[in-house]
């Protein structure tokens, strides 16, 4: 099977979200993209990359030279096996490597290296799950993923209607959260007391506040008797020391790395940050090549790993695809927004059975993209 074309399609939202700040409920991108792979044999990959969708563009379109570091990543992938998906993989990062390394260019080959693993799953009848070393679960508890509140009462209503819709646990992070120390404290105690004692509470502080050691020390302590299930991204992303000394100083678990990209930087964020639960994103890290190697890493670290996918279902698809392979306890990162982009491009809807959701097990993804859908969205 050899690769005949890679294609990035840029989707635009047909609606006005305003921005986060402004927003009751996460409101999704107002760009993204997809990208496809296509090959000789009829089959096609699918995945959503989370990155400035017009700059990936132009990575995966840029035109091959002879160095072969600074070459497009379409000229890079054209005539290779899709199913050699690690050999194919090296062969991306390493052209690409002297404008690329980390960044969009690192989320472009993520999104190459997800439709790979798709077409691999298609080509031989499986799911991904299977592919990435074995499912080790069917279904997986999820969590609502959304914005804190400008008030008490706003987090107090969202928490329980989240409650209502079924979820046992709910994540608040960004919106208001970070301006007033003594106001983060009493959203989080507002969240906590409409969920009560048996659902879990996840707190995403943002790393945009730049805080020091000690201030991340007092932001966690401040919400410890709240019960957070984790603190997540309380410091700015490569600040590993500072992770470090939060990591030893609290009893709350830290959760960070949505923003990681490779292994080698996942490393230093696992050793120097010393963090309870890392976090790849597929659309970011590298793809399902580099999260699966990260959940080895932090398997033999005794590390728990939860993916962040905030994105389109196509995302979610992969992530729980990637969240049946992982060894220990985790959860499903479940966008309640309720624009196009995140809601219309799969057939399928990830219902909430009893707080979880279901891993597909048709092969490849598992999901049917509505190309109806995209072709509405579709702006180039």
């Amino acid at each position: 099977m050899k690769i005949t074309d890679v294609e990035v399609v840029v989707l635009e939202s047909p609606s006005d979200y305003g921005t986060a700040a402004d927003a009751t409920e996460g409101h999704g991108l107002r760009f993204s993209c997809l990208v496809f792979v296509h090959t000789d044999e009829g089959i096609s990959g699918v995945a959503q990359m989370e990155t400035q969708p017009h700059i990936a563009s132009a990575i995966v379109g840029a035109p091959g030279e002879t160095t072969g570091m600074f070459s497009g990543l379409r000229s890079l992938a054209v005539g290779q096996d899709p199913l050699q998906v690690e050999r194919l993989w090296d062969r991306l990062f390493l052209g690409s490597f002297y404008y690329g390394r980390r960044g969009a260019a690192l989320q472009a080959i993520s999104g190459i290296d997800i439709a790979c693993w798709d077409i691999l799953g298609k080509a031989t009848g499986l799911p991904v799950s299977t592919l990435l070393g074995g499912r080790r679960r069917e279904d997986v508890p999820a969590y609502a993923s959304t914005l804190f509140r400008d008030t008490a009462e706003g987090c107090r209503d969202a928490a329980l209607g989240y409650a209502e819709q079924g979820f046992t646990a709910v994540k608040f992070g960004w919106g208001a959260y970070g301006e007033d120390p003594r106001r983060d404290v009493e959203l989080v105690r507002a969240a906590r007391e409409a969920l009560g004692e048996k659902a879990e509470l996840m707190v995403d502080m943002g790393w945009r506040p730049r805080r020091t050691a000690k201030e991340a020390i007092s932001a966690v302590r401040s919400i410890e008797e709240l019960r957070p299930y984790w603190v997540e991204e309380p410091c700015f992303p490569e600040d590993y020391e500072t992770y470090g000394r939060l990591s030893d100083a609290v009893g709350v678990r830290i959760a960070a790395g949505e923003a990681e990209s490779t292994t080698w930087s996942f490393r230093q964020l696992l050793e120097r940050g010393r963090i309870d639960v890392v976090q790849p994103d597929l659309s970011r890290c590298g793809g399902l090549t580099i999260a699966r190697r990260v959940a080895h890493m932090a398997q033999d670290m005794n590390v728990m790993v939860c993916p962040h996918a905030w994105g389109s279902g196509i995302l979610t698809a992969a992530t729980l695809q990637y969240v049946s392979f992982l060894s220990g306890e985790t959860f499903l990162e479940f966008n309640v927004s309720a624009d196009p982009i995140s809601r219309t491009l799969v057939k399928e809807s990830f219902d909430l059975v009893n707080g979880r959701v279901a891993v597909p097990d048709a092969p490849g993804l598992g999901v049917e993209l509505d190309t109806d859908a995209v072709e509405r969205l579709r702006v180039s």
